[in-house]
């Protein structure tokens, strides 16, 4: 597995499974019909770095970016968004791309970062458990759950 940049060129390979995860609704606050012009601004407008992963076969299947929270005093704080395309799911691309990006925040200055909106019944709230972070507070039935009808966001929190 290769983790890099990502470069202009990847965005087509992006958007399948960033269209699939979002018009699922299962993990993401964005609109299910989100437009691919909109995605791609959402996902990959500066200040915002993207991330990349290549399978052994050069195949994309997964994607992350990496950004500040919040702006001035508070700046220090990173935000992030993780996407794995879901015919990979399950194969360690998530936890590679987390750990990658967990030290490219460091390493970019961020001292903490902070997760806004983690539908409580996403998967991956194990794996953010696992890598240290917290929740801070859950926002109850703050989500419309296509299959769990409204379920809580959590906001989750790691220092760096």
């Amino acid at each position: 597995m290769q983790i890099r940049e990502a470069a202009a060129d990847d965005w087509p390979r992006i958007w399948p499974f960033w269209h699939r995860v979002v018009s699922a609704g299962e993990t993401y606050t964005w609109a299910r019909d989100t437009s691919e012009e909109a995605a791609r601004a959402l996902w990959t407008s500066p200040p915002k770095r993207v991330y990349v992963v290549e399978d052994e076969t050069g195949t994309l299947v997964a994607s992350a970016y990496l950004t500040p929270n919040y702006g001035g005093p508070a700046a220090r704080v990173a935000n992030a968004g993780f996407m794995v395309d879901p015919d990979h799911a399950g194969l360690g691309y998530g936890r590679a791309l987390a750990e990658h990006v967990l030290t490219a925040a460091k390493a970019h200055g961020f001292e903490a970062m902070v997760f806004n909106s983690v539908v409580e019944t996403n998967p991956a709230v194990g794996l953010w458990k696992s890598l240290g972070f917290t929740v801070l507070g859950t926002v109850p039935e703050a989500f419309d759950h296509p299959r769990h009808g409204r379920v809580g966001l959590h906001i989750m929190h790691k220092t760096l």
